[in-house]
């Protein structure tokens, strides 16, 4: 069974930078695409960003584009998410998740963490 633990996340100065992590356990990392999604307060989950198997093609929410990368390091079996320029609407529990085949859609992801907390503040 696929497991995923985010970690990194944390308090961050509007303007500033933060990287989360998510390290994959329980099967192959390499033969599932990646993502991140995110749920503000008081808001329902969004996508963030996600990776094909290899690291590249990747896409992006408009709202990040630009401010975030996503990346993913098979050998360790990790999935990135750096984030600069920090906005204080990037406030928002951060999930990474696993799915069979490349997409943006939530319901396309098999596998979830637990999140983690990023707070951006002024």
């Amino acid at each position: 069974q696929v497991q995923l633990v985010e970690s990194g996340g944390g308090l961050a100065q509007e303007g500033g930078s933060l990287s989360v992590s998510c390290a994959f356990s329980g099967r192959t990392f390499s033969y599932y695409s990646m993502g991140w999604f995110r749920q503000g307060p008081g808001k329902e989950r969004e996508f963030v960003a996600a990776v094909t198997r290899s690291g590249s093609p990747a896409s992006y929410a408009d709202s990040v584009k630009g401010r975030f990368t996503i990346s993913r390091d098979n050998a360790k079996n990790t999935l990135y998410l750096h984030m600069n320029s920090l906005k204080l609407e990037d406030t928002a529990v951060y999930y990474c998740a696993a799915a069979y085949m490349y997409t943006a859609r939530e319901s396309g992801y098999a596998f979830w963490g637990h999140g983690t907390q990023v707070t951006v503040s002024s």
